[in-house]
């Protein structure tokens, strides 16, 4: 029998602080309104927000995410999908909105990624077996993210398919009683010119 290695209780917190943490939600934004959320954190986190429009109007919102001094550390104006990634350099509440203040009718359907890492500085004791943990997780994630995003562009397209198809269904079916119309009209002013000429 191989004997088993434990990790030491402190190396084990270390690695379980290290692995990056995520919460993916899926939110309505209604027309002329914004939606914000903060998180919290402390000098030398990082903290990744992606972002995906789903439905509604032209796939397009406004995001921003804006540091505990109010200072935007990114905007984006009108776009269907992006990500802000940012390391803080201020202790406290970081705000990032979702806008749809443009748009007075439609409705956004938005789906979103909040990752970070919490920050653990480089140390000499650590094992390369957990650094390759740490690379494992960060490349986990990514993958995580871009199913997501992959998910979320199939449910587009989806859904831009089935209205053509029912557009092309009503507009053949339109086409179709027009011909039957024309056909009906011709064939009376027809007869009707031939009986008026007898």
């Amino acid at each position: 029998m191989l004997p088993t290695r434990i990790l030491p209780i402190p190396t084990l917190l270390l690695l379980l602080c290290s692995l990056q943490t995520t919460v993916s939600h899926m939110i309505e934004v209604k027309s002329n309104t914004k939606e914000c959320f903060f998180e919290d954190l402390h000098v030398n986190d990082k903290m990744t927000v992606t972002y995906q429009v789903g439905g509604g109007g032209h796939l397009d919102i406004d995001f921003w995410l804006a540091d505990p001094h109010n200072l935007a550390l990114g905007k984006h104006f009108k776009q269907s999908t992006g990500s802000v990634s940012i390391t803080a350099e201020h202790d406290g509440r970081y705000e990032y909105c979702f806008s749809n203040l443009m748009s007075p009718v439609a409705d956004k359907i938005v789906s979103f990624n909040v990752h970070g890492i919490v920050y653990v500085g480089e140390d000499e004791s650590i094992a390369p077996m957990e650094r390759e943990i740490r690379d494992l997780a960060i490349g986990l994630q990514s993958v995580k993210d871009e199913q997501e995003y992959i998910v979320v562009r199939e449910k587009v397209h989806r859904n831009t398919a089935e209205s053509t198809n029912d557009r092309v269904k009503w507009w053949s079916i339109v086409q179709g009683i027009v011909l039957f119309l024309v056909c009906g009209w011709q064939i009376y002013y027809l007869r009707s010119l031939f009986e008026s000429k007898r």
